[in-house]
């Protein structure tokens, strides 16, 4: 008889909690999830987007920083992004070429300024892309042109100059302008060519190079299986709070364009 009453209560505990489990509260649902693909010189402006896009729309934005090029082919190598962000449009014109964009979502955000930050240790007095040629400016980071198109303006730029044959074996290339970056925050760079965004706060001297506008267009990806909330993203970037955003980190929002 103990025994017996011992199971009772064990079975009435059981399905007391079992009818809790099904009375109480609703289970909280997972929240919604897109993965965009971003270019490094998106690393600090989408830092202050991407809570603001999920305060706003519940869709929380988990982003992979790399260099435009090495992005582009994971996404042609099906990585599982929702959404590219580019450094430029050329990339997304190979990627809309090669049928990997959702028709109709190809469209330029913002166009990215260049900048040449001297970091402030460095030790060197430049003021205008002449001074690079001093033999005091010994080391000048750029961001290898073939992987990141703010280091394809980068040498487009200077080898416009007649000072190039000067230049040129001063520059250390970077993976992208992020590691550009590093290289004259660790003191490993007298100059550093990089994007306006990333070094607008920074210490030291900051000198905007405006008339080097580069283009970045964005994306939905064909084969995302969350294509509302990343054209979501998409229009707090071309028309909602994100423009606002992108304009207080240096880039310029004039109108948006669908670039089909």
């Amino acid at each position: 008889m103990i025994r017996y009453s011992r199971l009772n209560g064990v079975i009435g505990a059981a399905l007391l909690l079992a009818g809790c489990g099904m009375n109480g509260p609703p289970t909280v649902a997972a929240k919604s999830e897109i993965t965009v693909a971003a270019a490094a010189n998106l690393i600090d402006v989408f830092g202050r987007i991407g809570p603001e896009f999920e305060a706003e729309t519940g869709i929380h934005p988990v982003f992979s920083f790399a260099s435009t090029a090495q992005l582009t082919q994971q996404i042609e190598n099906s990585a599982p992004f929702d959404v590219f962000s580019a450094a430029d449009s050329e990339h997304i014109a190979k990627l809309e070429r090669e049928k990997l964009l959702a028709p109709g979502t190809r469209a330029l955000y913002a166009l990215g300024v260049l900048a040449m930050w001297i970091p402030p240790g460095s030790k060197v007095q430049v003021s205008r892309l002449s001074d690079l040629d001093s033999p005091g400016v010994r080391v000048i980071a750029v961001a290898n042109p073939e992987l990141a198109p703010y280091g394809k303006a980068t040498i487009d730029l200077l080898q416009s100059r007649p000072g190039w044959a000067k230049v040129k074996p001063k520059i250390v290339y970077a993976e992208d302008i992020s590691m550009a970056k590093q290289y004259g925050k660790s003191n490993n760079a007298d100059v550093v060519f990089t994007a306006y965004s990333l070094v607008l706060h920074e210490s030291g001297q900051v000198i905007p190079l405006p008339a080097s506008g580069v283009e970045q267009e964005m994306a939905v990806l064909a084969k995302s299986p969350r294509q509302s909330d990343a054209r979501r993203l998409e229009e707090f970037l071309l028309r909602g709070k994100g423009r606002q955003i992108l304009t207080q980190f240096g880039y310029r929002t004039g109108p948006t364009a669908n670039s089909q």
